[in-house]
């Protein structure tokens, strides 16, 4: 199975990708993750440092993909969780979508698809030319985080407008939404009124989460010395097996930009006031 992860920019895509990996990893799969960020960061939490890119290995050989050995650019990582960073072009030059192209056509030289169960593309950030979809070309899931916020869902629709497009040709779906650090997801249900879509989960504002990336370490780590944490780690453990039991998904009908600004300012705008009660009904109340 193949999942693509994607999401606004700084909405935490990183940290829930490496917390459910393990989390697959946990339920006895076989994973690999891959992050197809320039920034290479997105293995950080499961391996601690930042490893290197495939693209600077294949640069190092010269492209000669028949000199890169799979201990080359495949890294292991906390849990037995597989890690590989694309890398990418320096900033303002190249494409992205390209280094993704091409990762995918090395791994596919060393076997490596056929040896795990799962293979999870974390994207960078919103979907805004063919390049970053490149990775839906690959993908039977998306997921997308967000959260409870403005910014994050318009990101949303935009990732699930490529999802329509790619399940034109690809079989593809869109597993469903993953809210990250919210206390309430009243705009998500707002959202998912007009572009219906499945809601994997929503993991409450928890400050560890947050301080996980900054420790380079999953939660279950953390969790090994603070059973506290363990009440997390089953977020994603209920991710992991909502996937495992492979949903059917849903091709989504996302709803055109303008018509998003309007819906979901008017949300904060225009709040639903309550109903007004007759005479009669208060003094039911307060006899009640």
């Amino acid at each position: 199975m193949k999942l693509a992860v994607y999401g606004k920019g700084g909405i935490g895509k990183s940290t829930t990708s490496c917390n459910i990996s393990v989390a697959l990893a946990r339920r006895g799969k076989k994973v690999l993750q891959i992050g197809c960020d320039p920034k290479h960061d997105s293995t950080f939490t499961l391996t601690g440092f930042l490893i290197p890119t495939i693209i600077d290995t294949l640069q190092e050989k010269d492209y000669h993909y028949e000199d890169v050995w799979s201990e080359d650019v495949i890294y292991k990582g906390y849990g037995g969780v597989d890690c590989v960073e694309a890398g990418g072009p320096p900033a303002g030059a190249g494409c992205g979508g390209y280094v993704v192209g091409e990762t995918v056509k090395l791994l596919k030289e060393l076997n490596a698809f056929d040896e795990y169960d799962i293979i999870l593309f974390d994207v960078l950030g919103d979907v805004v030319c063919g390049g970053f979809a490149a990775p839906l070309n690959y993908a039977d899931y998306c997921m997308i985080v967000t959260d409870n916020g403005f910014d994050a869902l318009f990101a949303a629709n935009r990732i699930a407008a490529s999802v329509r497009e790619k399940a034109r040709t690809h079989p593809l779906r869109l597993g469903g939404l993953i809210g990250n650090r919210t206390s309430k997801r009243d705009l998500i249900d707002k959202y998912i009124e007009t572009v219906p879509m499945p809601v994997l989960e929503i993991l409450p504002l928890i400050e560890d989460i947050r301080v996980s990336r900054v420790k380079g370490k999953t939660l279950f780590e953390m969790a090994e010395t603070d059973p506290s944490l363990n009440y997390v780690c089953d977020y994603y453990l209920n991710i992991a097996d909502q996937i495992l039991a492979r949903p059917e998904g849903v091709v989504p009908n996302d709803t055109p930009d303008r018509e998003l600004f309007s819906l979901l300012s008017d949300f904060y705008l225009n709040p639903a006031q309550p109903p007004v009660r007759s005479e009669a009904q208060e003094l039911d109340v307060m006899m009640v």
